[in-house]
């Protein structure tokens, strides 16, 4: 009996198979749509589960495959699956058609507090929210908010003067832990010792760091939201009793306290103060409760440290590799400095503008996040193609490949930070996640026609959904950088060939680099 009862599960999952192949491949051939051959059930996420390799390299190979193709097939297991290759597919469904793919692709269970935020909120929830919180990030708020960013800044310098064995080994541990320690100081407000002995700074790392269970029930939420529903997956559960009991006390203290600091808990309080979040077009309203304002802040607590972590790295990287170019930093920030005094302000830091050149065209090198996903919510049509996307079909970009690719950035391998000095750009620019105006990041928009045209530049996602915190995350970057290379110089090594990364679901991360901290000789102490 167990071996017919074996059997017939088997039959039945041969058939399944066969039939989520074919209907797989027959969707999009129907369309129009080339269909990627290869996992046609599960596509590049299984290659992903079963595979050292990172997610943004199984798509660079598809990406190779088909790049004349305004967008391929992929598997998906149930659920239309497509991978969007041309730019203004890219632009129609990040931001000229938001309203049908406004949906990460990706749902959170109830219960879930730490993950209930506005990084994987959706609709109306997610808009409501999302505008309670933007204005934590205006440039009047970055500013009083700077002697945060200044003093997490010359607490990095002190602790890897106080860490010599961090000098030349693990740099992105090193500068992780001072990207854990601004944004914490930035949520929890700055205290007299350093922000380096904050207790939540194990949290932050232990988050930050994703286990392959982790990656798993991630993988799974993309694929099958119902089976993670009936199996009521919680992300970050292990870290609510720590990081919600920690919030709800802060704010019960702020709530005392007389004046301001300026930090996330501030903002908190206010926005408890206020009532009921409301949202005059729909009618939706939400209690501002210590849950809810918990998840945001643990969303600006980790998703703030990896990737201005690896901003940082990208930058640090690159100038290791070019010491012409690293010069040409060293000198901006030294006349900086001498010229306010040994001092450092928000205007200074965002006036260094070979900084700025630098960092963009790191980030275009080597962007934190190596892909981005939406999900379709109502029936409509990507323009190049004439390709017909039906509600629930979910889309992938290619944000690594496209950064690479000649047809937007020729010799793309090379690191040229004056792609970003374009005075047209500068005067043209509709697209503001790094400030708009005299203030404008100089290379926000792109140097040549093709790229500037596309918009393809996507380090830290594109349209209506781009990272709120951006803002935010370009000072604590800047800021980091230059304090940490008025004292220091860098030498990048990359053991073999080419660089390698390792396994990450949408972050970039090598793993055979090594960058030595060397100490500069003749500065003036902070």
């Amino acid at each position: 009996m167990l071996i017919q009862i074996v059997l017939l599960i088997s039959i039945a999952l041969l058939v399944f198979i066969y039939i989520t192949r074919k209907n797989n491949e027959a969707y999009w051939t129907k369309r129009g749509v080339k269909f990627n051959d290869r996992n046609k059930i599960t596509g590049p996420l299984w290659d992903f589960l079963t595979s050292n390799k990172p997610l943004f390299q199984i798509l660079d190979e598809i990406y190779k495959k088909y790049r004349d193709e305004p967008a391929v097939g992929i598997g998906g297991l149930l659920t239309p699956t497509l991978l969007v290759n041309d730019a203004t597919n890219i632009q129609h469904l990040f931001q000229t058609d938001f309203k049908s793919f406004n949906h990460r692709g990706f749902e959170v269970n109830d219960g879930d507090h730490l993950a209930d935020n506005i990084l994987f909120m959706n609709g109306n929830r997610w808009k409501l929210v999302r505008q309670s919180m933007t204005p934590v990030f205006t440039s009047a708020k970055l500013k009083k908010m700077f002697y945060i960013m200044d003093k997490s800044g010359k607490d990095f310098v002190d602790y890897i003067k106080d860490n010599t064995l961090r000098l030349n080994k693990d740099a992105f541990h090193s500068i992780s832990t001072y990207c854990c320690a601004s944004i914490g100081a930035a949520v929890f407000g700055i205290v007299s010792e350093s922000v380096f002995d904050s207790p939540f700074l194990d949290v932050a790392k232990r988050a930050a760091n994703l286990s392959f269970w982790t990656n798993f029930k991630f993988s799974l939420m993309i694929l099958s939201p119902w089976l993670s529903k009936k199996l009521n997956f919680k992300i970050f559960s292990e870290h609510e009793e720590f990081f919600i009991g920690a919030m709800k006390r802060i704010i019960r203290q702020r709530e005392q306290e007389h004046g301001q600091k300026h930090d996330f808990a501030d903002i908190c309080v206010s926005l408890q103060r206020s009532g009921t979040l409301k949202d005059r077009e729909t009618g939706l309203e939400l209690e501002p409760t210590d849950e809810l304002l918990s998840g945001q802040a643990f969303f600006f607590f980790t998703a703030g440290v990896d990737p201005s972590a690896a901003s940082i790295y990208a930058c640090l990287l690159e100038l290791g590799r070019h010491p012409e170019h690293l010069q040409k930093v060293h000198d901006e920030i030294d006349s900086t400095f001498e010229a306010l005094g040994g001092k450092l302000t928000y205007e200074s830091v965002m006036d260094m503008e070979y900084l700025e050149k630098v960092l963009c065209e790191s980030l275009r090198l080597w962007p934190p996040i190596g892909n981005l996903s939406r999900q379709c919510v109502e029936d409509t049509v990507l323009p190049v193609g004439n390709i017909k996307i039906e509600k629930g079909t979910k889309v992938f970009v290619p944000v690594y490949q496209l950064h690479h690719d000649p047809k937007h950035y020729p010799d793309p391998e090379v690191f040229d930070p004056e792609r970003f000095a374009s005075e047209a750009a500068r005067d043209n620019s509709i697209y503001m996640p790094f400030g708009k105006g005299n203030r404008l990041c100089v290379g926000m928009r792109f140097a040549s026609e093709a790229a500037r045209d596309s918009g393809v530049y996507m380090p830290f996602g594109k349209g209506n959904r781009l990272c709120v915190g951006m803002r935010f995350a370009r000072l604590q970057v800047k800021t980091g950088l230059i304090y940490f290379l008025r004292h220091f110089t860098v030498k990048t090594e990359i053991h073999g060939d080419t660089i390698k990364f390792k396994k990450e679901l949408v972050q970039l991360r090598p793993s055979n680099v090594d960058i030595t901290f060397i100490p500069r000789k003749n500065v003036k102490t902070l």
